[in-house]
């Protein structure tokens, strides 16, 4: 029984190659794609994304900066998709942020003997407390707001709450 013979190397390397080059297309096609809103940005259509182009994404420049893997002061379609699941992180964070912030607040109205924390609506916003509702006193809306710039993550202060009586 005779053996079979092995394919020339030339033959091998050929296939080799035109697998590799084939994969390799592949890879860029489907990798360097860019995303329609990286083309939306793309005003000046070189590819790339300067700061100025994502300026228009609310509190992106951080992302933009930790994304920006050459340093070069722009991103290519790779960074932006980068950039976008980082700048989606960060803006969780920052809800979380509020949601905790309020959570401190409204417990804290709940255990003043003073306010009524069912009188007392609280929301949050970057750090912005917003008070609303009604209350019976001004020494009343004047506790809920010490109460709400004591807390820590607080920034500021809006007191919309109303004293009917």
């Amino acid at each position: 029984m005779q053996k079979p013979k092995a394919p020339k190397v030339p033959v091998v390397a050929a296939l080799a190659a035109a697998i590799v080059a084939s994969v390799s297309a592949h890879a860029a096609d489907t990798i360097a794609a860019p995303s329609p809103e990286f083309t939306r940005l793309d005003a000046n259509r070189d590819g790339f994304l300067s700061p100025a182009e994502t300026a228009k994404l609310d509190g992106f420049a951080r992302a933009f900066r930790e994304a920006d893997d050459n340093r070069d002061g722009r991103l290519d379609p790779a960074e932006f998709a980068k950039a976008e699941a980082i700048h989606d992180r960060l803006r969780a964070e920052r809800f979380m942020d509020d949601s905790v912030i309020t959570a401190k607040v409204k417990a804290l109205l709940l255990k003043d003997p003073l306010v009524s924390a069912i009188a007392v609506s609280v929301e949050t916003h970057k750090g912005t407390m917003l008070l609303s509702g009604f209350v019976p006193s001004p020494q009343h809306a004047r506790r809920a707001a010490e109460i709400a710039a004591g807390v820590e993550g607080v920034v500021a202060v809006r007191n919309g709450i109303v004293v009917k009586g």
